[in-house]
């Protein structure tokens, strides 16, 4: 795939993913979405983490959307705050302790890959809180904010300029769970409206 042809996919998963917040802001601002404070931190964090090296791994086009992403999630963890979910559980506090001493390793490591392989850790541990709402609460996420960001993550994959491990764990493993997540979604919705 040519640079230019990377670009492209690049741009359009800057474009997906500023598509795919919309609803989901509107959303909490509606009340209909409660997004859960300690993962959208969680993944902010995370995103600017990646972000940062991937720019540092020469990852090109395949960085704009993580970049715009970690906007995205900073900005929804500060609505999370005020508008989200209030129904903390022990596990979401214990989640949330466990993304951040696997922050500790992660600082101390001077090697990429490692760096990566944890912070994707780090990323399943945050999203955990938000699974184990939805699970009893799934109408409380937006399904198309997920289901786009499925997209934009497997589009970031194939934007990549530079193909490696450093550079395609996050977003691959970020596709994966999204994907999985929409799918948790549907079930539990087709199973509260039996």
């Amino acid at each position: 795939m040519t640079p230019e042809q990377k670009a492209i996919l690049g741009t359009i998963a800057v474009l997906i993913a500023v598509v795919s917040y919309i609803p989901y802001f509107r959303d909490i601002f509606s009340g209909k979405t409660k997004p859960h404070a300690f993962t959208w931190l969680v993944w902010a964090v995370l995103n600017g983490i990646a972000f940062a090296g991937q720019v540092y791994g020469d990852g090109g086009a395949g960085t704009w959307a993580i970049g715009f992403t970690t906007l995205a999630t900073f900005s929804i963890f500060v609505l999370a705050l005020v508008k989200g979910e209030k129904n903390i559980k022990r596990f979401d506090w214990l989640c949330l302790g466990a993304a951040l001493l696997s922050l500790i390793p992660w600082l101390v490591t001077n090697d990429p890959l490692i760096s990566v392989i944890l912070i994707t850790i780090i990323d399943v541990f945050g999203f955990l809180p938000t699974v184990r709402k939805s699970i009893y609460r799934p109408h409380q996420e937006t399904l198309s904010t997920y289901a786009l960001s499925t997209l934009k993550y497997a589009l970031v994959v194939v934007a990549i300029q530079n193909y490696s491990l450093v550079t395609m764990l996050f977003p691959l493993s970020i596709a994966i769970l999204n994907g999985l997540f929409v799918v948790l979604l549907l079930v539990r919705r087709r199973h509260i409206l039996k």
